[in-house]
C-alpha cells in the first residue's frame, strides 16, 4: 500500500464539494469585478525564480533536469509567470489587465496548520493602472470575495500598510542600511521575540536606539509622526497614496474591514507600494490568511516595459482555517437531487428508468440510477447513502398502472405520477407536486 507524499493532500468527494464552493463563489466575485480567467502552465524555467528571488529560493523549489539538460521548476506562486505572460503580450493587451486564476503550486517548505507543500490559490491581479483605484479595487474584491462566503467584520481584517513608509523611514536614519533586509526583519516583528527583532533591525544596519525609535513610531499607526520622522518627499507622497487608497476602498463599501496596520510588511522584495494582509479578527486563526500588494517593478524585471502592476492571493488552505472558525465552511455532505430506482428487467423497466433519468439530467439535476444490479434494497440504502433527495422508483407493478412512484427521502413519504407526466414540465418535480 502506497501513502501520499508528505505534504500533498487527497480530497474525497464530500471535502472537494466544500472546496470547490468556495472556488466557485471567490471566482464568482473576481468576474463581477472585470477578472478574466487564465490558464498557465504547471512547470517553469527555474531561472524565472532564481533571478528574481536569488539562488537560495532553489533550497524551497521542487527543480530537476528535464529530459532536455534545462533547469525546471514545479511552479511555487503565480506572480512570475503571469508577469512573463504580460512581457510575451504587451503590446497587444488592452490596458489595465485584470487576470484571476485558481489553481495549486508547489514549495518544499516545513509542514505546518494551514501550510503545505502542494498548495491552491486564487490570484487576481491589475496591470497597467499606477492609479490608488486600482490598490482599493483589489481590497474591494477581496472584502467582497469574503462577505460572499458568510465572513463578517468580526472575523476578518485587513491590515493595511505602505512599502515606500517602511523603506522612507529607513533610509531617513541612514543610507548604508540595508532597506530590504530591515523591512523583512519588520515583516517577521509578530513572529519573534522583541530582542530578536530588534537583533535583525540591527544586523540590517539600525543601531539599538534607532531600532528602538523605528519600532515605536511604526508600532503608534500616527503617520502625522510618522511624516515627523522621516521628513521626506517620499514618506510623504506614500503617506498621501495609502490614505487616497483606505479613502477609495471605504467608499467602495470596505471601509470597515481596513485597518491601519505599518508593521504589515510582507516579505517578498518585489512589493513596491500598497501592502496588506488578511487576519482572523479573533485571533483565533493567529498566522496571516491571505495578503498581496503592489508590486510595480516586476514587469520591467522579467525584460517588459514598465508596467505598474497590485494583485491578490486568497489560498485554500488558510482560508478554510477562517472558514471553519467562523462556521461558514461549505457543509461538506454529499448531495443528489434523484435515483431512479428499478425493478425489474423487462424492456418497459429499462425505457422509461434510461428516459426520465435523461430528462432530469437535461434539466440540470443531479441523478444517479442503479449501474451495479442491485436489489431493491440495495438501491435504496445505495440512494440514502449518496444523500438523494428523491426517489423515483420505475417498477413493473407501476407501469402496469402507467405510473412511477416518487419518494420523499428526507420524509419517507410517496405518491405515485403518471409515467408521461414524469418529470414532464417541471424544473424540479418533488413529491409535493404529485401528493
Amino acid at each position: 500500500m502506497y501513502d501520499h507524499v508528505k505534504g500533498v493532500r487527497d480530497f474525497y468527494p464530500g471535502e472537494m464539494g466544500a472546496r470547490r464552493a468556495v472556488i466557485d463563489s471567490l471566482e464568482n466575485v473576481a468576474r463581477r469585478y472585470g477578472f478574466r480567467e487564465i490558464g498557465t502552465p504547471a512547470i517553469e524555467s527555474a531561472d524565472l525564480y532564481i533571478e528574481k528571488s536569488g539562488e537560495e529560493i532553489v533550497e524551497e523549489l521542487y527543480s530537476f533536469e528535464d529530459k532536455s539538460g534545462r533547469h525546471v521548476a514545479l511552479t511555487p506562486e503565480l506572480t512570475p509567470t503571469v508577469a512573463r505572460m504580460v512581457v510575451a503580450k504587451q503590446q497587444e493587451l488592452a490596458k489595465p489587465i485584470k487576470w484571476v486564476s485558481t489553481r495549486p503550486f508547489w514549495r518544499y517548505e516545513q509542514v505546518q496548520q494551514g501550510r503545505y507543500r502542494e498548495f491552491y490559490q486564487l490570484n487576481a491581479d491589475v496591470f497597467g493602472s499606477s492609479e490608488p483605484a486600482a490598490d482599493a479595487e483589489v481590497l474591494a474584491f477581496a472584502a467582497d470575495a469574503l462577505t460572499e462566503l458568510g465572513l463578517g467584520s468580526r472575523d476578518f481584517e485587513f491590515r493595511v500598510s505602505h512599502r515606500d513608509i517602511l523603506g522612507g523611514m529607513l533610509e531617513s536614519i541612514d543610507t548604508d542600511i540595508d532597506v530590504q533586509a530591515a523591512i523583512r526583519a519588520v515583516d517577521k516583528s509578530e513572529k519573534v521575540e522583541q530582542g530578536e527583532y530588534y537583533g535583525l533591525l540591527e544586523d540590517a544596519g539600525l543601531d539599538r536606539e534607532s531600532a528602538r525609535e523605528f519600532d515605536r513610531v511604526l508600532s503608534s499607526g500616527d503617520l502625522e509622526e510618522v511624516l515627523e520622522f522621516a521628513g521626506t518627499e517620499r514618506v510623504e507622497s506614500a503617506v498621501s497614496n495609502l490614505q487616497t487608497v483606505l479613502d477609495t476602498a471605504s467608499r467602495l463599501g470596505v471601509g470597515e474591514y481596513l485597518t491601519l496596520s505599518l508593521e504589515t510588511a510582507r516579505g517578498l522584495d518585489y512589493y513596491t507600494g500598497v501592502v496588506f494582509e488578511c487576519f482572523d479578527s479573533t485571533g483565533e486563526v493567529s498566522r496571516s490568511v491571505f495578503g498581496g500588494g503592489r508590486y510595480d517593478g516586476l514587469i520591467e524585471s522579467v525584460g517588459g516595459q514598465p508596467t505598474p502592476a497590485v494583485g491578490v492571493a486568497p489560498g485554500l488552505a488558510p482560508l478554510s482555517l477562517l472558514l471553519e472558525r467562523a462556521g461558514v465552511w461549505p457543509d461538506e455532505a454529499i448531495a443528489t437531487d434523484y435515483y431512479v430506482l428499478r425493478v425489474g428487467e423487462s424492456d418497459r423497466v429499462e425505457e422509461v428508468a434510461a428516459r426520465i433519468t435523461r430528462e432530469l439530467r437535461s434539466g440540470g439535476q443531479v441523478t444517479e440510477t442503479d449501474i451495479s444490479g442491485r436489489s431493491f434494497g440495495a438501491q435504496m440504502g445505495y440512494a440514502d447513502s449518496i444523500g438523494a433527495e428523491t426517489v423515483v422508483i420505475v417498477g413493473e407493478q407501476d407501469l402496469a398502472n402507467e405510473q412511477v412512484t416518487i419518494k420523499e427521502m428526507a420524509s419517507g413519504d410517496q405518491t405515485t405520477a403518471p409515467v408521461e407526466a414524469f418529470p414532464g414540465e417541471h424544473d424540479r418535480p418533488t413529491y409535493d407536486d404529485f401528493a
